[in-house]
């Protein structure tokens, strides 16, 4: 990444001891090593949300395809495209469908049994 030898590093670190002082030194260390590691997971997502976003667009023009062709005589991964996509869709409605409270089926099933 960074072409720093030994002796560089060495005598960034003896600056840093001159110029900050042995109180403020450790401090600094942390402040520079946690606003490394915020840019390292900062990289880390937005790679991630780059490669959820290239996965959506490659399953978007693979249904254009499917589409295109009327749903018959797909290729293998047009095939996986669409099974993958219907799998989304099946379980978004699973979560937006309202779930019934166990005190309210009990209920309804007591009044299907009086009539």
């Amino acid at each position: 990444m960074l072409d720093i030898g030994f002796w560089e590093l060495a005598l960034i670190a003896v600056l840093a001891l001159l110029v900050l002082g042995p109180e403020r030194l450790p401090s600094a260390i942390r402040s520079v090593s946690q606003l490394i590691r915020s840019v390292k997971q900062t990289a880390n997502n937005l790679k991630s949300e780059l490669n959820h976003e290239l996965r959506v667009s490659e399953l978007h023009e693979q249904l254009k395809q499917a589409e295109a062709k009327g749903m018959q005589n797909l290729t293998s991964a047009e095939k996986k495209a669409v099974s993958e996509l219907e799998e989304a869709a099946r379980s978004v409605n699973a979560s937006i469908q309202p779930q019934n409270n166990p005190a309210e089926s009990n209920s309804n099933q007591t009044k299907e049994n009086k009539e």
